[in-house]
């Protein structure tokens, strides 16, 4: 299975459990790896036989603005299952990181794969 990946893809929303965080917007950023079959589209060197990352990316845009998550882990688990239904991609490897989060952190964030297992059929 090949690996078609979106790295640090920023996106304002409302996260966090403090009363501070749910009154303002925070940026978050969504790392993917996605298993498809790219052999199709490497042959015909056309965008309609594989996955289209840019929409990929603006669906999840429009999805993260808009929402309104306690838990980095729920927006996680949402993004994973927006992938893998809407997308049809076997597996999805999501990292979300909230920059800043942690005073003397770069960021924190989760880390999940959901899905069948890339080469696993």
């Amino acid at each position: 299975m090949d690996i078609i990946f979106l790295h640090d893809l920023r996106i304002e929303t409302v996260i966090g459990i403090w009363e501070w965080e749910r009154k303002i917007r925070q940026t978050v950023a969504i790392d993917l790896e996605m298993a498809v079959d790219i052999r199709k589209a490497a042959a015909t060197d056309s965008v309609d036989d594989t996955l289209n990352y840019k929409l990929v990316a603006k669906r999840l845009q429009e999805f993260v603005g808009e929402s309104d998550f306690q838990l980095v882990e729920t927006l996680a688990e949402k993004v994973a299952a927006i992938v893998l239904e809407e997308f049809e991609v076997a597996w999805v490897k999501v990292r979300v990181n909230k920059p800043g989060a942690i005073r003397g952190a770069r960021d924190v964030g989760v880390l999940i794969e959901r899905g069948a297992r890339p080469g696993a059929g």
